[in-house]
Formats: C-alpha cells, structure tokens, sequence
C-alpha cells in the first residue's frame, strides 16, 4: 500500500545544519539489521506484510534496556520515519514513502511506545546532572532526545492533514490519532501539556540539554493537529454560530485578508501623477547608475531604516506608498482595473470590511442620548426611544442594522445566571487541553516568553540567560571560516525557527481557548500580559524590520530531503554569504504577523493594555514595520496604530496624515468610534486599573466554579435530591437540642397524629 504526496509536508526546519552527518548514520545503523533479516532485499521491494512484520521486530528491540542499542533502533526507527530515502531517487518519492511507513509505524503502536521512552529520557536524573555541571552543552548530549522528537514529529507532521489519494484505514486511523493525541491518555494529560513540561523545566535550568527547537515544533504541531489551523477555526467558528442560533459571518476574514492589497490607491488624479512621476525618476537614476552612496540608497530597496529620530513626528517616508516589496508583486500592487474607453484607471470602491457595532456601543449611544435630550437614562434598554429627534432614530436603526453579536458574550451570560446545578462542558480538544495546562498555566507563559526573549534577534547574550544553541552547537568548535559561516546561519536560522514556532503556538492557543471560552482566553492573555508580554514583543519590532525580514540565514542545498537525494554541490565561503535566490523570508515574515496578531489580541478592548502601547512609544516602533509592504503584516500594524491614536494627541495625528487615510482605507469601523479625533491626553494607566482587576476577579470566579473541586462555591453546587444519601449523612445537632431532645419528640411526633396512609402514598 503506497499513498500519494500529501500537501504542507515541511520538515526542513526539523534538522539543524549540524544534524547532517546524522542522517547516514541513520541509514546505516537500519540497514545492519534489516540485511540480517531481509538480505539481499530493499525496503521499497517488500510487500506490505514483510514491511509489517519489520516494523514489529524494530518496535520489540526498542524495549532492550542497554542504552547504545536502544539507540541504535531508535536511529533505525527514525530511518524508516524519515522515508527510506537511500531507496529513493527524488524528493516526491521521499515524501511518499514517508507517508506509507508512518502509517505502519503508527498500525505498530509506536507512538505510545515513544511517549513512554520520551518520559523515560525525560525524567532520566543522570543526563540532566551530567547536563547541569558540564561548563558547555552541545549536540551530543541532546542525541536520545533528538531522536525521539525527531521520530514523533514526522509522524504528527504526517497524520496532521488529509493526503491525496489516502485509503479508507488511513483516514480513519489519522481521525483516531488526532482525537488520542489530544485526550489525556499519555501519563494522564495530553501530549501537549507534557512537552509544556518540557519547556517549564528548560527554563528553570534543572534540564539544560533538551533540544528546544524540536519541541517547540512538535509542541506547534501538536497543537495544530489537535485543535487545528486557521481555517478550521474558521469552520468551527461557523459551526459554533450556527448550532447557537447566531447569524452567519459577515464575512470570510481570511479571504478578506488574501484580497487586500498592501499598496494604497491614489486618493486624487494629483496624487496619481505625483506616483508616476516618482516612478519615473526613480527608472532614470536606475538607468544612469549613479555611483554616489545617496544614490544607491535610494534605489536599494532593502536600505536601512533606522533614521528613528525624524520618524516620529514625520511622515514623509512614503511607507504606504511607493514600489511594492518583493513578496508577491502580483498580490501588493492596487487591484485596478483599466478601462479600455477611456485608457484610464479605476480603483474598486468601498472598504474592505463591512463595519460593525456591538450592543455595548448601541447602549452607551442610547444613555448619551437620553441623557443630552430627555435628562434621564433607562440602562440596557435599546428599544425605547420616546422623546428622542428623529435624526438620533435614524442612527439607532443604522447601528443595529450593523449589529454584530460575539457568541463568546453567551458565555459570560451563562455564568451570570447560572444559579443551580453544573454548567454543561463540551469535552472538545480546547476544553481538555485547557484543564491540562491550568494549573501550572502562569509558568508555562513565562518559560515561553523568556525563550523567545533568548532568540530575538535584538537581545544581547548574558551569562545568566538561557541557553538555547543546545540542538545546534557542534562537540568541536569549527576550524576554518567556512565552517564558521556555516554554523552562524545555523545559529541564525535556529533562532529564527524557534521565534516562528512559539508565536505560532501563543496565537493559536488564544484563538482556540476565545472559541472555546472566553475567560480561557482572558486567563492566558492576562499572564501574558503580566509576564511583560507586551513590552517583549515591541522590543522584536525595535529593529530594523526590513534587514529581518530579508534575512537569507538558509543553505537550501543542506535541507532535507534535497542533501540526501542529491549530490551535494560544494560549498564555499562566496556562496554562503551569497545566501539563496529568496529576496525575502516567509518564515520570518510568518512570525511577524503572528506577534502582531497576539499583541492585537492583548490589547483588543482593553484601554489599560492599549496605554501601555503609548507609554512603551510603540507608535514609531510600528510604524517602522508598514516599511514592509505585505498586506497582511501592514492591516495589523494600523489597527494597532488605530487603537491608540486618539492618545497620541493632535500634532502627531496632523504630522501622520499618510498613516491615518490608510488607516481609513484598510481596518475596520466601528460607527461610532472616535479613534481619529478623540483627545483623551489625561489618561493614565493607572486609570484603567480598576477594570483590569475587574477581569481578573472574573476570571478566578469563572475558573474556581469550574475546574475547582475543592473549593467551590455553595451557590452553584447541585441540590442532592436522592433520599437514601441525604438521610445517610450525618448531621451534627447543636448541644441544646440534644438536651431537650425528649420534650421535642413529645411535642412534634407523639402528640400530634399521623395518618399513615396518606405517607404511605
């Protein structure tokens, strides 16, 4: 049974550069058994049973107890995970390979077999001793780790999405795999809490040889695989609206997204001349091949944009405007359409989202209202509207024709008149996952930000941060300068990997737990918050953006599978600093708007986060970043700039006129928002506190009904109407009572009659 190539397989980023001679070494430690057993024989010329039967003898050897040929199956388990590829002629075969023996793998039983090896390795005192005193850590000593993760990653990288052509038994053992993989069945918690584990433990420095990047990129697709991407969180935030009753989506916020164009439309036939002629110029300098270094800026593209003293209060950088960058000059450029009438351009009118009002907003319009014209307020109510103008009746039905209701508002309403019994709990993967990592929740948030503190490009090394080159770092320091240059790309793109897979992680488990419940979400982003998250993130964007994103810290002829299907060319130190073709970097592209993303999360609706956004001066910080000219990075660079320009005051709005109409053009409205010209200069953090500790009580109320036992509050318990325990528990009688317990039986059970027949019945 082969199956086909399957979609989003990318393993790249598993192996560092350092891995490579491990690869062979894999091969050979498979290939000394299986000639023992299968001589003269391939592995891609077996049939599915002896494929089978191999598999089994491999996963009965991995149960030896000595430490070097445990390693050697492991290492041969890993060959076959990895596709077999020294049968193999070209990638496509490698990844259809790898597809095939993970199902065989995964028929075996092999994963709960490394779960159990993982935890042994895991707990293993003696290497986390013999980690803790040696002076510098390196490959070798992360070698039993690295090949467990290795194994289990490719097989939840595999079984994560569907694949052309999958056979029935496919199907239904991936559904199987993902649904075990996020129950509590492995060591009583799901997976995912145990590789949080992992990381707490990193970080307190009790087990500095774990290899951070694997797990962090197995900790991401497990998460992906259990609760599921983007688009599927988008099909279950549709399924969700639909089973509540609520109204569809407005619309696809993905698609919105994808259709968006990075680059303004001119808003006049000036500004339109004004563009052309620039183009123009800019050819001309381009074809004269000025030799003077102002001149060569102004044509580089990727020149530095540190000038941080003038941006502040300046905007002519033409940051919205100007050339597209070079991502995907077809999706930056303004859709516009030319008519062949008149030879002119035409842009598409309208704004890209429809806008929206919450009932919050119709209600503080309504009590501004009745308060201005009547002299009294009537609270919630939205529907009374005697004794208002006409016009202030036309604006009421406007806002509720753009009514949008958040179904997370459901949630807080349940627990508002939740009077008696338990609330009903849906065991879906967010909801187990959750309880999971509630209790140690606050670590897990610190120990993640303090890695991705380690690996931000603008942190300086100290002697009391952590380590985190453990995976890369090789036994033998390099020798000549290519080696050197070698292991600094590594260094460098190691860095770069682990930042991608922690704000993957930290956005998607923010989505999931808002989806699932809102105080979830809440609870998770006030740690966030709380671990100076916020302040971290503005300090990754305190760099130059363009150099980051432009970064070329990959040798593509080193990555797997290309290095162990081809002939590797020879490398050179003029190649290495040449880098790739790529004139861009997805993969640092893709961690950038994911730290938007979660830093619009912190901040969304909340006035005290959105102060420290003005406090920290984050405004020419992200500013710097609509430098780069993708649509998606650029809609959440203004909606953070949105949410705090009416706290930026007058001169700063009058001097960024640019990044105000793009703002216009590119975020959503809210009708009656008065982000462009609300003054709110007298505000202060310590302003908004009231309603950060508000959250918080809520929250803890919301986590203690739910998930505490213990402690829970006597309101919400259920009425135990069952007779046979009720009178079965013993009740403790005051002391007077039992002193007069003679007189009281006198008087309320002999002397007065009973009719047995009608208690009988």
């Amino acid at each position: 049974m082969q199956v086909q190539g399957f979609r989003g397989w990318n393993v790249t980023e598993l192996y560092s550069y350092t891995e490579g001679p491990e690869f062979q070494l894999n091969r050979k430690c498979f290939e000394e058994d299986f000639r023992l057993h299968v001589p003269n024989k391939k592995w891609t010329e077996l049939d599915v049973s002896e494929q089978r039967a191999h598999t089994m003898r491999l996963l009965d050897a991995l149960e030896v107890t000595a430490r070097e040929k445990r390693l050697k199956v492991a290492r041969s388990i890993l060959y076959v995970a990895q596709g077999t590829f020294g049968d193999c002629t070209s990638e496509t075969e490698v990844e259809t390979w790898v597809r095939h023996n993970i199902f065989l793998l995964l028929e075996a039983g092999a994963f709960n077999a490394l779960v159990e090896l993982l935890n042994m390795e895991v707990e293993n005192s003696a290497a986390c001793s013999n980690a803790v005193r040696k002076p510098a850590i390196s490959l070798a000593d992360s070698t039993d780790l690295r090949v467990l993760l290795n194994i289990m990653y490719l097989m939840v990288d595999a079984l994560r999405e569907e694949g052309e052509g999958d056979s029935p038994e496919w199907k239904v053992m991936r559904q199987t795999f993902r649904s075990e993989l996020g129950s509590p069945l492995y060591n009583s918690e799901p997976f995912a809490v145990m590789l949080f584990g992992m990381v707490t433990k990193f970080c307190s420095g009790h087990a500095p040889h774990f290899p951070m990047k694997k797990v962090l990129l197995l900790l991401w697709k497990t998460v992906l695989c259990t609760l599921g991407g983007f688009e599927e969180l988008q099909e279950l935030k549709s399924h969700k609206r639909e089973k509540l009753g609520l109204p569809a989506l407005p619309e696809d916020s993905i698609k919105v997204i994808r259709n968006m164009r990075a680059a303004s439309p001119p808003a006049s036939a000036s500004d339109l001349i004004e563009q052309q002629q620039r183009r123009g110029r800019r050819e001309h300098k381009a074809l004269i091949k000025q030799d003077n270094l102002d001149a060569f800026n102004e044509r580089d593209p990727y020149k530095a944009d540190d000038s941080r003293d003038e941006e502040e209060e300046n905007d002519e950088d033409n940051s919205l405007e100007g050339e597209p960058f070079p991502l995907e000059r077809e999706e930056v450029m303004p859709q516009a359409v030319t008519n062949p009438s008149t030879d002119r351009l035409t842009f598409p009118k309208g704004l890209p989202w429809a806008p929206k009002v919450r009932e919050k907003d119709i209600e503080i319009f309504l009590e501004s209202s009745r308060s201005k014209f009547i002299g009294y307020t009537l609270g919630s109510d939205t529907d009374t509207v005697v004794g208002l103008p006409r016009p202030i009746h036309e604006s009421i039905r406007t806002l509720k024709l753009k009514f949008f209701f958040y179904f997370y508002f459901l949630s807080i309403f349940i627990i508002l008149f939740l009077l008696i019994g338990e609330e009903e709990v849906e065991q879906v993967a967010a909801e187990t996952l959750y309880q999971g990592l509630l209790p140690s929740l606050p670590q897990y948030m610190i120990a993640l930000l303090k890695i991705l503190l380690a690996a931000a490009p603008t942190s300086k090394a100290k002697t009391d941060s952590i380590n985190i080159l453990a995976d890369v770092l090789p036994e033998e320091m390099p020798t000549t300068v290519l080696q050197s240059m070698k292991l600094g790309v590594d260094v460098n793109r190691h860095k770069e990997i682990i930042v991608k897979a922690i704000s993957a992680v930290l956005l998607l488990l923010l989505k999931h737990f808002k989806l699932n419940h809102v105080y979830q979400m809440e609870y998770m982003a006030q740690h966030l918050v709380f671990a100076n998250c916020i302040p971290l993130i503005l300090k990754f964007f305190n760099q130059n953006i363009m150099s980051y994103i432009t970064a070329k810290n990959s040798i593509s002829v080193l990555d797997y599978p290309y290095s162990v299907v081809h002939e590797l060319p020879e490398l050179t130190a003029e190649s290495l600093e040449a880098g790739d073709n790529n004139r861009f970097c997805w993969r640092n592209l893709f961690s950038c708007i994911n730290l938007l993303r979660i830093l619009n999360k912190l901040t969304k609706w909340k006035h005290s986060r959105t102060m420290m956004l003005v406090v920290f001066k984050s405004a020419p910080i992200l500013k710097r970043a609509l430098k780069v000219k993708q649509a998606m990075m650029q809609l959440y660079v203004l909606k953070l700039l949105k949410v705090q320009t009416k706290y930026l005051g007058r001169q700063w709005r009058k001097s960024n006129m640019k990044t105000m109409s793009a703002i216009y053009q590119k975020v959503r409205h809210r009708l009656n928002d008065d982000w462009a010209y609300g003054n709110d200069l007298d505000a202060r953090p310590w302003d908004f506190q009231a309603e950060e500790c508000a959250l918080r009580a809520n929250i803890e109320r919301f986590n203690s009904r739910r998930y505490d036992r213990a402690h829970r509050n006597p309101d919400f318990l259920p009425v135990d109407n069952c007779l046979q325990s009720v009178l079965g528990q013993r009740v403790d009688l005051p002391e007077d009572f039992q002193m007069n317990y003679d007189l009281w039986l006198e008087r309320e059970v002999f002397s007065k009659p009973i009719s047995w027949e009608e208690l009988l019945q």
